[in-house]
C-alpha cells in the first residue's frame, strides 16, 4: 500500500476503522512509508533500550526522571497502537509482548514503588526482537535467512542484561556510580560463561541459588547460539503437503515428502 492509497482510502470510512487500517498499513505494510516508519520505531525504541540497561546506573537529577515518563508515554502509545490494530481483546491479550510492556510501563510509572523489579525492563529487547515490526525489518534488510542466529543473540544478551540487572539490584546497589553495574555485568559473564574467576561471588544462600540459575540457563543459550551460527542456513517455508517448515534456501523439494516448493526470494 503506497502513501497515497492510504490517504485515498482513509477518505471513506469511520475514523477509528481509518486509523485501525492505516496503523496496520504502516506497522506490517511493506511500502516505503512503512518501511521508513518502522525504522523510526526501531531507532527509537533502541534509544529506549539503552536508556533502560544503562541509566539507573548513572541517574543524576531530575533529568533522570523526566526521560523515565517520556518513555512511559511512548511505550503506552505503542501498547494503544497494538491494542487498535489488533483482531480483539483476545489476540492483543495473549501476545506475550504485552504483558512485558505492561510491566515495564508499571517500572516507569511508578519508579520509587518498582525500583528493585526495574531489571525487567530489559526485557523491552526481547519485545523488539519478537515484534512483527522486526520480522518486516530482517525481510526488508535481506536478513531472513540470519533470523535465527538473530534471534539467539538477542536471547543471550536479554538474559544477560537481566542477571545483571537482578545481581546489581540486590547484591551491589550499595555501589556508586557505574563500578557496581561493571561488577554486577562482571560476575554475570564470568558465571554464565562457567569461567568462575572466584574473585566476586555473590553472598549467602540467595547468591548460590543466583549463580547457579545463571550457568544452567547461560550455558543454554550459549549453545543454542552456537547451534544457530554453525547449522546450515535455512527458511521458514511450509510444505503444503506434509507440513515441514525449515528448508535449505535454495530448496526446490521437500526433503521430508518430495512435494515441489515455490521458495519466494528475500526481496519478495
Amino acid at each position: 500500500m503506497t502513501h497515497a492509497e492510504i490517504d485515498d482510502d482513509a477518505l471513506t470510512t469511520h475514523p477509528i476503522t481509518r486509523l485501525r487500517r492505516l496503523f496496520r498499513a504502516l506497522y506490517h505494510g511493506n511500502s516505503p512509508v512503512a518501511f521508513g516508519f518502522q525504522i523510526s520505531l526501531a531507532v527509537i525504541d533502541l534509544l529506549i533500550i539503552a536508556f533502560f540497561v544503562f541509566g539507573p546506573y548513572l541517574r543524576t537529577g531530575p533529568s533522570y526522571l523526566i526521560i523515565d515518563y517520556v518513555a512511559a508515554v511512548w511505550i503506552f502509545l505503542e501498547l494503544a497502537a497494538r491494542a487498535l490494530i489488533a483482531r480483539g481483546p483476545r489476540e492483543f491479550l495473549a501476545r506475550p509482548t504485552t504483558w512485558v510492556d505492561a510491566v515495564v510501563l508499571a517500572t516507569l510509572l511508578f519508579p520509587a514503588l518498582l525500583l528493585n523489579f526495574a531489571f525487567l525492563r530489559a526485557l523491552r529487547i526481547w519485545t523488539l526482537a519478537n515484534s512483527r515490526m522486526m520480522r518486516s525489518l530482517l525481510k526488508r534488510c535481506r536478513l531472513k535467512a540470519h533470523e535465527d542466529v538473530i534471534r539467539a543473540s538477542i536471547n543471550l544478551v536479554v538474559f544477560l542484561f537481566l542477571v545483571t540487572g537482578f545481581v546489581y539490584t540486590f547484591f551491589f546497589y550499595h555501589l556508586d556510580g557505574i563500578s557496581g553495574f561493571v561488577d554486577a555485568l562482571y560476575f554475570t559473564v564470568a558465571t554464565v560463561t562457567t569461567t568462575g574467576f572466584g574473585d566476586i561471588t555473590l553472598p549467602g544462600t540467595a547468591g548460590k541459588l543466583t549463580s547457579i540459575i545463571a550457568m544452567i540457563i547461560g550455558i543454554s543459550l550459549f549453545v543454542r547460539l552456537a547451534q544457530a551460527v554453525v547449522r546450515p542456513l535455512k527458511v521458514t517455508f511450509p510444505c503444503p503437503r506434509c507440513g515441514l517448515q525449515r528448508h535449505d534456501t535454495d530448496a526446490v523439494h521437500c526433503k521430508a515428502c518430495g512435494e515441489i516448493l515455490n521458495i519466494p526470494d528475500e526481496g519478495h
